[in-house]
């Protein structure tokens, strides 16, 4: 009992599961509107609308422990490494000038918004943290570590990554015509899940992990399990990804964990932060667009390819919009990759000087 509590302390039960009840309800209504991501936003924007509002429906306002989260960030790990696949060695050589392109996009994308967001007012740690152009969980988790101002900051990575996950599709979805990504239907979907199976995912999320956590990687609880993921499906060891309903678990998880640490926050910083984020996101876009005509030669790919590559969040919904559009799934989806390790490891260590 004595562990139990000093991994959870004391939090009104009652009141944790009616707010899990809160942002599944959440996720689902998401999910119908066929949104992007829907069970992550949908339990977001739920669990973040009551308690910026003050709902107390037991006498407390919504509870998720963070310990929760914690224990299910792995799993978004092991999905991410899952998109990995052999053929992504075989063609590496063929995108090394636009992989290396990317290398130079991510610290001007992330210098640019910090530079933006601290010319708004907004103290330096937040701004550096809340400007990273990926890794919403991780920068998250390294922010409020670092001393950050946690409902600022997840509130300018989270609209970071709706405007980029609403916008982008549908900006395609004009320019093509027709439905792209995930409203499509498209689906990304593994090989079938075993026992085998099942224990080399389990072995990546839970040594991967503790071999993070223990040598220090940035976000060393997601980065660890996306290595491991990754190799594991690199090395054809196993096809298969992380069972729908667990992702979409984690999703409710996590978007519960960010929603709660609303509370208090005023409708006018929030209105202050969806201004800059705006901004910001329409920056990022823009220089993605940039980075997608001048590396399209370079690369041999489509435009529109390279600009997927490139838009800063969305690993799972881009990947989707290049199948739709029949494009290289395998060149979106390891650019994403490398985004993310990018923009996680850059905050990490640049952090620690900002600091």
């Amino acid at each position: 009992m004595s562990l139990f509590i000093r991994l959870f302390g004391r939090p009104h039960w009652p009141t944790v599961l009616l707010t899990y009840v809160l942002a599944l309800s959440g996720g689902f209504a998401a999910k119908a509107a066929h949104l992007p991501l829907p069970m992550l936003l949908g339990s977001l924007v739920a669990t973040g609308a009551a308690t910026i509002g003050g709902l107390r429906p037991l006498g407390h306002l919504p509870q998720a422990p963070q310990k929760i989260r914690m224990m299910f960030i792995p799993v978004i790990g092991v999905a991410i490494g899952g998109s990995a696949r052999p053929e992504i060695l075989e063609q590496a050589g063929e995108w090394l000038p636009s992989l290396a392109a990317l290398c130079l996009f991510i610290p001007v994308a992330h210098y640019m918004g910090f530079r933006l967001y601290a010319a708004q007012g907004v103290d330096r740690l937040t701004a550096f943290y809340g400007a990273a152009p990926g890794g919403l969980v991780e920068t998250v988790q390294m922010g409020e570590d670092a001393g950050a101002d946690i409902q600022m900051l997840a509130m300018l990575q989270f609209l970071r990554l709706i405007v980029t996950i609403v916008f982008i599709p549908l900006a395609f979805t004009w320019l093509e015509g027709h439905a792209v990504g995930s409203a499509s239907g498209a689906r990304v979907t593994g090989g079938e899940l075993g026992v085998r199976e099942v224990a080399v995912l389990l072995a990546c999320g839970v040594f991967g992990a503790l071999a993070g956590l223990r040598l220090r990687l940035p976000a060393g609880h997601v980065i660890g399990p996306i290595v491991l993921s990754g190799g594991a499906h690199m090395a054809g060891l196993t096809h298969a990804v992380p069972p729908g309903w667990l992702v979409s678990a984690t999703q409710v998880v996590i978007g519960t964990s960010l929603g709660v640490r609303f509370a208090g926050m005023p409708k006018a910083r929030i209105l202050t932060a969806l201004r800059m984020a705006l901004v910001n996101s329409a920056c990022v876009i823009g220089l993605a667009t940039g980075f997608a005509f001048a590396v399209a030669p370079l690369a041999d790919e489509p435009v529109r390819a390279v600009f997927l590559a490139f838009a800063p969040g969305g690993l799972v919904e881009m990947g989707l919009i290049a199948l739709s559009l029949k494009l290289s799934i395998l060149y979106v989806t390891a650019h994403h990759l490398l985004r993310i390790v990018l923009a996680v490891s850059f905050a990490r260590w640049f952090g620690h000087r900002l600091r």
